[in-house]
């Protein structure tokens, strides 16, 4: 490389760590996330879906992480954040460590398979919860039977809609089939794969490229960290595999782990991994990267280009976080006095919270970001006449006790009531009306990042 190439990559290096908003990489800067599973649903081809873990602003250890996040585009610049998905509150078995997760989509219904702590074993257990829509929320349904030490968990459906389940940590790495319902492994198809994985530690993960099973992993190369990205070949998904060596090495910024998956996306194959570029270096919040992925004539896979440009060539990302008022209680926030209807149409999702009767009645969501931060709050409503309302942003009022005036709608409107201040971590924004009339449909924030 020529000098100044060298001093370019330097700078734009630089330039992109430090100021996060001129580059593609990372996808998202307003929350820590990990671990992206990534999908696209046969149903849309169009949009690309990715289930994350999600990382505590704060935190030295993995040990915080409770809950699960789900994000979308159709272009992989403008990001939908959709808050949280599932929490270790929502799961009676579950008491900690909620760790990296998967999604499948199976007879209309989504999956989204994670992993959690046993309260009454203390055992690693891969967990199932169900939702309507791609986005969630999910309503836990108890954890997959036969798996133990079940973390990591990726579910892969072949050709033949045969499900099959990898999982693994710490050195180990196992797969088997799934009954049709995904509730238990047929345990006769239990395989273990550690001896023939190179390096494996955890997070597996299998796509099918021209009839063969890609199983690709976070490897330890002589137990040294950080981990690395590597892959191994079968003809058949439940193996013998193949050890083919590393897609992903070490880079600039780089956690101390890494975790992905590749999918492909309008005819481009895509490498999603995490690492600690908006942290700053720290391993224990990370954020969500991508990059094109291309294999060789042979089937082997190229080394993956970790760089700053992404996959837009350094277009801006852009992201919104997405809150549907009718999921406030699943997704961490609280109706009071209020109630979730379906009857009047054109709302956004699965319906809208109304019931305003009182004063005190209101809806509450939940926000969660990587650091404190300014945001455009915008929320769609339905009013047939004017009235007063209350929004507080956490510990501030968006007016004096007099309320705020909104002027009635025509049908459902999207009001923008402009830039409000988010603090790291958990925010709760709650609304409540002066008037028994209103609708709720969503709350809409555009995250502003200097």
């Amino acid at each position: 490389m020529k000098r100044s190439q060298k001093h370019y990559w330097i700078i734009l290096t630089f330039i992109c760590l430090y100021n996060i908003s001129n580059c593609q990489n990372p996808l998202i800067s307003h929350i820590f996330a990990a671990d992206p599973s990534a999908h696209v649903w046969q149903n849309d081809t169009n949009t690309l879906w990715l289930y994350t873990s999600h990382d505590v602003p704060g935190t030295n250890h993995h040990a915080t992480m409770s809950d699960y996040h789900v994000f979308s585009t159709k272009d992989m610049i403008n990001w939908i954040d959709y808050g949280r998905v599932l929490s270790i509150e929502d799961v009676k078995w579950g008491v900690s460590y909620a760790w990296a997760p998967d999604a499948v989509c199976r007879h209309g219904k989504y999956y989204l398979v994670f992993c959690m702590y046993e309260k009454n074993t203390g055992k690693y257990r891969t967990g199932l919860a169900i939702s309507d829509v791609p986005q969630g929320p999910f309503k836990d349904i108890g954890y997959i039977k036969g798996v133990d030490l079940g973390q990591d968990p990726c579910v892969f459906t072949d050709d033949d809609n045969t499900p099959y389940l990898y999982w693994g940590a710490g050195g180990h790495c196992y797969a088997a089939q799934l009954a049709d319902d995904l509730k238990s492994i047929i345990i006769k198809t239990k395989t273990e794969l550690t001896s023939q994985l190179t390096n494996v530690f955890e997070g597996p993960w299998v796509h099918k490229y021209n009839h063969k099973y890609y199983l690709s992993y976070p490897g330890l190369n002589d137990n040294k960290w950080p981990e690395e990205m590597v892959y191994a070949i079968s003809e058949k998904p439940l193996g013998p595999y193949k050890y083919m060596g590393k897609y992903i090495s070490v880079f600039k910024g780089c956690s101390g782990t890494n975790h992905g998956s590749i999918c492909k996306y309008k005819d481009n194959w895509i490498a999603l991994y995490h690492s600690a570029w908006v942290s700053g270096g720290k391993s224990e919040v990370r954020n969500l990267m991508a990059n094109y992925l291309y294999y060789n004539a042979d089937g082997t896979i190229k080394p993956v280009l970790t760089d700053t440009l992404g996959i837009t060539n350094g277009v801006l990302t852009k992201s919104i976080i997405l809150l549907e008022a009718e999921n406030a209680m699943a997704s961490g926030g609280k109706l009071e006095g209020t109630k979730v209807e379906s009857s009047i149409k054109g709302y956004s999702c699965k319906g809208y919270v109304t019931g305003f009767k009182y004063r005190p009645d209101y809806v509450e969501v939940l926000v969660q970001v990587a650091k404190d931060m300014d945001a455009d709050l915008k929320i769609r409503l339905s009013s047939d006449s004017d009235f007063y309302a209350d929004i507080l942003v956490g510990v501030t009022m968006l007016a004096g006790w007099e309320g705020l005036k909104i002027h009635k709608t025509i049908g459902w409107e999207e009001i923008d009531f402009g830039k409000v201040r988010l603090k790291e971590g958990d925010n709760k924004i709650r609304f409540t009306s002066h008037d028994y009339n209103i609708k709720i449909d969503y709350f809409k924030l555009e995250p502003i990042i200097p």
